[in-house]
């Protein structure tokens, strides 16, 4: 499945990357996340309860910072296993470009699942996939928004 977007976000580039690589706001933003720990600068262990139509899963799972080219654009990749429910993968490419006192954030995501959730249909998937990329950037936005309102 692939999700593309863009999410406006009234704060400079810099702020925007701070936030985005740092990981008790990321726990703050990402639906349903439960922990997320910073192993290394480049690595993150997450723990994230979803449920997708009747199937509800606590995935834990890894993730890995890559093409790092601050403040403008990392890739972000994943493996979470839900145990019987089965897994998801993936990773999407973030950019930051900074417009005057904004910064828009574009990604494009890149995400497939595996066990039960795979029989669920692709429609359904896909469109709780949406959802909870749309609700973690509007919620990152408000974070960052809030964050660059406090440090001035």
């Amino acid at each position: 499945m692939d999700i593309t977007g863009e999410e406006r976000i009234a704060a400079r580039r810099e702020a925007v990357w701070q936030c985005l690589n740092d990981p008790d706001i990321l726990k703050r933003c990402i639906p349903g996340c439960q922990a997320v720990e910073a192993v290394s600068p480049t690595e993150l262990t997450a723990v994230v309860k979803v449920k997708i139509g009747p199937v509800s899963a606590t995935f834990n799972g890894k993730v890995t910072l890559s093409n790092l080219n601050p403040p403008e654009s990392y890739t972000i990749s994943g493996e979470g296993k839900g145990g019987i429910a089965g897994f998801a993968k993936g990773g999407a490419d973030v950019t930051l470009a900074e417009e005057s006192d904004e910064t828009l954030l574009s990604y494009d995501v890149k995400a497939e699942v595996g066990g039960k959730l795979a029989q669920l249909g692709s429609r359904l998937i896909d469109s709780t996939a949406k959802k909870l990329a749309q609700q973690f950037f509007a919620n990152l936005n408000l974070a960052v928004s809030g964050a660059a309102e406090a440090a001035s």
